[in-house]
């Protein structure tokens, strides 16, 4: 039988809770023997058993707390679940945690595109293997928090500039803006209005400086009065189109930022008697479902919604497991889909 050893807790001290090793060291006894002793174990020789619960009795006895394991939850936070566009991004995690055994929670924030204090800790009491902001962001002290919980995060298609250290995800943006534009004015077009997202939305002045780039290299002039600001909703659409089909010299085709737009600007065509494409050419971004059923068929920039959150699912599961991103910022391409709402300008 070993012998006791006379070793005291750290600090000098008798009188605490030891833990496994120091009860080890004490019975001289290996860790493994005294972990079969306090697990109730019965492959432990009796005088063995004996020594290690006498040190156990005189001394105590201090579990280590293990770290919660993380649950099998991929937590999917929208800004807003409205339209087509977020079961586009659905689709992408679904795939991605199906296929590694994990549920998916989703989380909406009522239209804000920063998580307030609730959600965040919630997000801490779920313990999630991660989490995908869609068209949000966490802030500073909230993309803390997670880390100190080592809970990982990927923001997809970010309003802003997401910083060096949040991974994230989005889609050719400029280049998409670029050859949608260019389309228009390979048909002919000059007159050309855009009617962008929201100014804080970093998707919309992407969008906006290829439009800009395109013109600039055609040597087209830009008209201020063509560029309009909207907010990624069809009533922009219809009311800028409104506005622009009164002014003195109208646009002859209309790039809008989102197929929702684009859908707006069908409409005010429609009141205005005007024929899409015949006197008026409509171009959109996104490429949703709908797209393909509008009459005509719409003319549209494909953003790769479906992989961009298949992608950023693989991203935090690469993160959840401890290791490193190839590259912190992903950015997929777009693809311009000519249908039937574009052709040469009538006049």
């Amino acid at each position: 039988m070993a012998e006791s050893k006379d070793v005291k807790a750290p600090g000098g001290r008798n009188d605490r809770p030891m833990t496994i090793a120091q009860i080890a060291e004490l019975a001289g006894v290996s860790t493994a023997t005294v972990s079969k002793v306090v697990n109730g174990r019965s492959e432990v020789a009796p005088e063995t058993r004996a020594l290690v619960e006498g040190v156990i009795s005189t001394h105590g006895y201090r579990r280590l707390k293990k770290p919660a394991k993380p649950a099998s939850l991929l937590e999917l936070v929208f800004h807003e679940l409205e339209g087509h566009y977020p079961l586009e991004i659905i689709k992408g995690v679904e795939r991605v945690a199906g296929a590694h055994q994990l549920a998916m929670v989703l989380s909406r924030l009522d239209s804000e595109h920063t998580p307030g204090r609730n959600w965040v800790e919630g997000v801490l009491n779920r313990r999630p293997t991660g989490v995908i902001a869609v068209f949000s962001g966490v802030t500073a002290e909230q993309g803390d928090q997670l880390r100190a919980r080592d809970i990982p995060f990927v923001l997809v298609d970010p309003t802003g500039e997401p910083g060096h250290s949040c991974p994230s995800v989005g889609a050719g943006n400029w280049s998409g803006g670029l050859s949608a534009t260019r389309h228009l004015l390979d048909l002919g077009h000059r007159r050309i209005a855009i009617i962008t997202g929201p100014s804080h939305a970093l998707s919309a002045r992407a969008r906006l400086d290829g439009y800009r780039a395109a013109m600039d290299a055609a040597g087209v002039p830009l008209d201020p009065q063509l560029i309009r600001t909207g907010d990624f909703q069809p009533a922009d659409g219809l009311a800028h189109t409104r506005e622009l089909l009164g002014l003195p010299d109208p646009p002859t085709a209309v790039f809008a930022s989102n197929d929702g737009q684009a859908l707006g600007v069908y409409q005010a065509a429609h009141e205005a008697g005007l024929r899409i494409p015949h006197d008026l050419s409509v171009i959109g971004f996104d490429d949703l479902p709908p797209a393909q059923w509008a009459v005509p068929p719409l003319t549209t920039v494909r953003q790769p919604l479906t992989e961009m959150a298949a992608t950023a699912a693989s991203m935090v599961l690469t993160l959840a497991r401890g290791e490193l991103l190839t590259r912190n910022r992903m950015e997929l391409a777009t693809d311009l889909v000519v249908r039937g709402s574009t052709a040469p300008p009538s006049r």
